[in-house]
């Protein structure tokens, strides 16, 4: 019965198309809407700053639904505790998920152990969709974090790609939804909130 409810909610998501963006009038949002050129370190082409930054969860604490971490170990988000994360939720299948992807890469390798990096896919089929498309993108800073179960994107009631910011004390900054340069001066102004 899970397995068809969780099917029924990914073709729902699928329909609705990933990135999609609610209209004006939340006092917590604020639209990034100037397209941002790709800075020297971002491999690729220029990815536009599309995203939708949403502040009304600022403070709740990072939710304890279980990831497998790129080890094929369940963990959570407890397991970073004592410094800020960033976590994206993103699928093989999203296009603006894939485009975003380089300069996560980018930015994993200038923030290191500083600031980590978590693309935690929302694929159903895991490590055997995102194995095989990390090989192909030859990522050389990001690692294969899955959730299988979507249990973040349908918990958070959250679209793709979603990157969540999350401090040193595990509650939420911000999040953004939509398509964001992290490689850009809008993220790193925006990661500057990090603690």
């Amino acid at each position: 019965m899970r397995s068809a409810i969780s099917l029924l909610l990914l073709g729902t998501l699928m329909i609705a198309g990933c990135d999609k963006r609610s209209g004006p009038g939340s006092q917590a949002n604020e639209t990034i809407s100037a397209a941002n050129a790709a800075s020297d370190a971002a491999p690729a082409a220029a990815v536009a700053d599309k995203g939708q930054l949403d502040r009304s969860h600022k403070g709740e604490a990072a939710p304890d639904f279980a990831f497998v971490d790129p080890a094929g170990k369940k963990v959570t988000l407890a397991a970073f505790k004592g410094k800020p994360v960033l976590v994206n939720l993103w699928a093989t299948w999203c296009i603006p998920c894939r485009a975003e992807m380089p300069t996560l890469d980018t930015l994993a390798g200038q923030k290191g152990d500083a600031l980590p990096v978590i693309t935690l896919s929302q694929d159903m089929k895991g490590r055997e969709l995102v194995d095989p498309y990390f090989a192909k993108a030859g990522f050389k800073n990001l690692k294969p974090w899955t959730d299988p179960d979507m249990a973040f994107s349908l918990g958070m009631n959250a679209n793709l790609p979603t990157t969540i910011l999350y401090d040193s004390a595990g509650k939420e900054v911000w999040r953004l939804s939509g398509e964001m340069d992290w490689a850009g001066a809008k993220a790193a102004a925006l990661l500057a909130e990090a603690r």
